[in-house]
């Protein structure tokens, strides 16, 4: 029989905690599709700490983007050339989401606070 003398209940304990974040890191990527399956996220902002983050992001034509807000304060999404519809005011938690349009170069802010800006850079598929 072996006995696990080093093996004690803070030893237990560190592991457990070590599993459980490995297992949450591995379950915050993933997001369901319309149909279920499960995917990494890709193309979300996440607006925190009065930022969008990441500031600038690369995405395909066609592809979807969305923001979520992570701030206690409400945030709006604009584009600056109005290149793509604005959002209304996104409270904690709630999303908006768009469609990449045609390649190019798109800048956006918050109205509420217009110091927060991103780019959204648009590419061919």
């Amino acid at each position: 029989m072996i006995t696990f003398t080093h093996w004690n209940k803070r030893t237990a304990l560190l592991c457990a905690i070590s599993f459980l974040n490995l297992a949450l890191f591995a379950i915050a990527g993933e997001t369901k599709d319309a149909d279920g399956a499960g995917t990494a996220a890709k193309n979300q902002i996440v607006i925190k700490d009065f930022h969008f983050t990441p500031e600038i992001l690369t995405v395909k034509s066609g592809e979807k983007i969305t923001w979520i807000n992570k701030d206690e304060e409400p945030h709006t999404v604009v584009s600056v050339e109005k290149q793509f519809k604005k959002s209304s005011a996104l409270d904690t938690d709630q999303e908006f989401t768009i469609t990449a349009g045609i390649p190019g170069t798109y800048t956006y802010f918050c109205s509420v606070h217009p110091k927060m800006t991103g780019t959204i850079v648009v590419e061919n598929p």
